[in-house]
């Protein structure tokens, strides 16, 4: 395809035309919806039950099939070996190479040095007792994966007092300062690419902050993350505390890279160095179990039935974790970023939907909120519900009772309740025949709704570095099979340019340009309030 780079020199068939797609398809159809057969993976320390999801010895080869015909083990090697997997960047996604224990030779000095230098900073400030508090500064990759990850492990305290603060909202930047010493705050500042409008403007605010306190020199409680070390220097960032990575680690995959300082700074080095071993082991088996026991390449083939055979157009999460309040919008962020894509490697439409929304909330509030649309609404949706086997609290009761619920879900999503039983039984109370067909009818379940159940063995840093690993092997495959570029976001990046042009028009710096009529008619009375 004229345009596309050399490697993609041979043009997949649209996938909704190919032989392996349509018997995929066909074989999903033909499959057992009904969990008659136990289907339990484990991996890294995982157990991932894909029991009450299509499944028979067919649908089996025939995914097999899809993933040869769409090239998996060459993009699976590129993806590991550091080759360009983001054709549009022309670059690595080398989130892996950040959590080797030994990375890949061509970047192991520069990973491992970064490595080095974040744990002894670190160090250095846990022995000068200097901080009591860190606000935290990014948005997107840079935010997510620190703040679920501190919240989820420093539930039952931190080392010191974090505030994340990410959006552009004015409010956002006053809470995460209220309340704080400025003497005693340190402030991280992280963006990949250091020029993120959010970002920068909120560090303004910080910095402001720390010198109307009296602090003659601010940049002393002032660190970066990022891979534009130069903007950061040009800020007036110290060159010793800027902590960098690289363009091949994408923003969203950053977490495991000097983003994650944070998380050492509130929990301790040794719990960012657990994150990375539990991905580093989810990476181990990506890479080396066979496909038909690989548990992300099977919870991808599981999602691409979902979303391209049954129709379903989203994925719900539930964790039934308290903790792991933030893993759905990291969860969205990954899945939703990654696969909203309508055009293919060769920039033609595709030929079938691409990624499902993503949303969720943690159980057993998600069945106090959406649950009833998830059994009696007539679209419904896959769940992943997503639990601990053991609870770290001194209370084994609400765990029984926590685990109770999320199995008793389940269960109700897959068996339903036909409105012939709830007649019987309503007719037993019911002295109307009338009334008791009438609310048999308002009280059935169809079931036959599938979900997955991924176990850990405790929530850790290991196990939680394993589940979001997992999650990023998931979404590269169905972007293989889809034949999409995961890593790049260029929808994003064009919301952005509009933004920026619209605020110098609200500052009067510039004429309001061409714009539809609603969006002029509110540029023109901003502008006349501000």
């Amino acid at each position: 395809m004229k345009g596309a780079p050399a490697y993609l020199s041979q043009a997949l068939a649209p996938l909704a035309d190919t032989a392996a797609w349509k018997a995929f398809a066909e074989a999903a159809l033909r499959a057992d919806r009904g969990a008659g057969t136990l289907r339990v993976l484990e991996a890294a320390g995982l157990a991932v039950d894909l029991s009450t999801q299509a499944q028979s010895p067919e649908l089996l080869e025939a995914g097999l099939a899809l993933l040869a015909e769409r090239d998996f083990g060459a993009w699976r090697e590129r993806l590991l070996e550091g080759g360009i997997a983001n054709c549009t960047e022309n670059r690595a996604a080398w989130h892996t190479a950040l959590r080797a224990e030994e990375p890949p030779g061509r970047v192991a000095g520069r990973v491992l040095a970064e490595r080095d230098r974040v744990r002894a900073f670190v160090r250095h400030i846990d022995a000068q007792g200097r901080y009591d508090s860190v606000v935290h500064i990014g948005i997107g990759g840079s935010d997510w994966g620190p703040k679920l990850v501190v919240s989820a492990l420093g539930y039952a305290g931190t080392r010191r007092q974090m505030r994340f603060v990410s959006n552009i909202d004015g409010h956002a930047i006053e809470a995460g300062l209220l309340g704080l010493d400025p003497r005693r705050t340190m402030v991280v500042v992280s963006s990949k690419s250091f020029n993120t409008t959010e970002t920068l403007n909120n560090a303004q605010c910080a910095l402001r902050w720390l010198r109307e306190a009296g602090i003659a020199d601010p940049w002393e409680h002032v660190v970066a993350v990022t891979a534009n070390a130069e903007a950061a220097k040009r800020m007036g960032v110290a060159p010793e505390r800027i902590f960098t990575f690289w363009d091949w680690a994408g923003g969203r995959y950053s977490v495991w890279s000097a983003i994650g300082l944070p998380i050492a700074l509130a929990l301790g080095a040794e719990a960012l160095d657990g994150l990375l071993q539990g991905a580093a082991a989810m990476d181990a088996h990506f890479a080396q179990a066979p496909l038909e026991r690989n548990a992300p390449v099977q919870l991808a083939l599981t999602g691409l039935a979902n979303r391209n055979v049954f129709g379903y157009a989203s994925l719900n999460i539930a964790p039934y974790d308290a903790r792991l309040v933030h893993l759905v919008p990291y969860l969205q962020q990954l899945e939703m970023e990654s696969l909203g894509k309508s055009v293919d490697l060769h920039g033609q439409p595709v030929s079938v939907p691409t990624g499902p929304v993503v949303w969720g909330m943690p159980g057993t509030d998600g069945q106090h909120t959406f649950f009833q649309w998830l059994h009696q609404g007539p679209e419904g949706a896959p769940v992943d519900f997503i639990i601990c086997r053991e609870a770290d609290h001194p209370y084994p009761e609400h765990h029984r009772l926590l685990v109770a619920n999320c199995l008793a879900q389940r269960e109700a999503l897959l068996r339903g309740k036909p409105a012939s039983t709830l007649e019987t039984e309503l007719a037993a109370k019911e002295s109307d025949p009338e009334r008791a067909a009438w609310l048999a009818r308002h009280k059935a379940h169809p079931g036959g709704r599938p979900s997955t159940l991924i176990v850990l063995p405790r929530l850790t840093a290991h196990s939680l570095g394993a589940l979001l690993a997992l999650y990023e092997h998931k979404v590269f495959v169905q972007g293989v099979v889809w034949g999409i570029n995961p890593f790049d976001q260029w929808g994003v990046e064009y919301g952005k340019v509009l933004a920026t042009g619209i605020a110098e028009e609200l500052a009067g710096k510039a004429p309001v340009g061409q714009r539809d009529p609603s969006t002029a008619h509110w540029v023109e009375a901003w502008r006349a309030a501000l």
